[in-house]
């Protein structure tokens, strides 16, 4: 057996042995909130019209904002392998300095208290 029919073999067994513990485990002690089809906390009965936090969406924006930088900086260890290695680090800084303004604002207005 070569090797690369190994590795298919390996790859499905594992699958199949996964997907198969994925179904039978769940079912080993059933209530109902594993039951119901929401299990984010809210009541699926209720109003859907139920207002939401603006807070919440305020720290979800920030959250995403500095996951975006971090994709941002990511390729910088190999820009510095560029012909210009100081633009590189001019970007970053300039990047870097940006979110920190940006932070230092939501702070100082108030937008990261999550309760007043």
């Amino acid at each position: 057996m070569n090797l690369v029919t190994t590795v298919i073999i390996i790859t499905i067994t594992l699958s199949l042995i996964l997907a198969a513990v994925s179904f039978w485990l769940p079912q080993l002690s059933p209530d109902a909130e594993k039951l119901s089809p929401y299990e984010c906390g809210f009541d699926p009965l209720g109003s859907a019209r139920l207002p939401f936090s603006l807070r919440f969406f305020l720290i979800a924006i920030l959250f995403l904002l500095f996951d975006l930088e971090i994709a941002l900086l990511l390729p910088l260890p190999w820009g510095d392998q560029l012909l210009t290695p100081l633009m590189t680090l001019v970007w970053a800084t300039a990047i870097l300095a940006l979110l920190t303004l940006g932070l230092a604002y939501e702070w100082v207005q108030g937008g990261l208290e999550w309760a007043e």
